[in-house]
């Protein structure tokens, strides 16, 4: 729980992914063309990947990956960016963090 908590205030989006996860990706990509470069952590790269995994859980995301946290809050899944991106919410979030053109 120490290392999620410590990564998630430390940066200003955080994706936590598994490298084989087509909806991680899909996330990532999402976050790519809204000009946000998160911090995408592969917890199956971890040997406390198990750990951090139920860690996200117990904070209330309804699925371990991926899990993405906005200035330290948890926003949710897959499920939950998509629905705050559709009714225009995501990027009122990611104003301080995307990219300056």
């Amino acid at each position: 729980m120490e290392k999620v908590t410590r990564l998630t205030s430390e940066n200003g989006v955080v994706v936590f992914s598994k490298s084989t996860c087509c909806l991680c990706y899909a996330v990532n990509i999402l976050f790519q063309e809204l000009g946000v470069a998160p911090v995408v952590y592969e917890i199956d790269q971890d040997p406390e990947g198990r750990e951090m995994e139920k860690a996200i859980m117990r904070l209330g995301c309804n699925a371990p990956v991926p899990a993405v946290f906005i200035s330290g809050k948890l926003i949710g899944s897959t499920n939950e960016v998509m629905s705050l991106h559709l009714s225009g919410s995501l990027i009122p979030l990611l104003k301080p963090y995307q990219a300056r053109s």
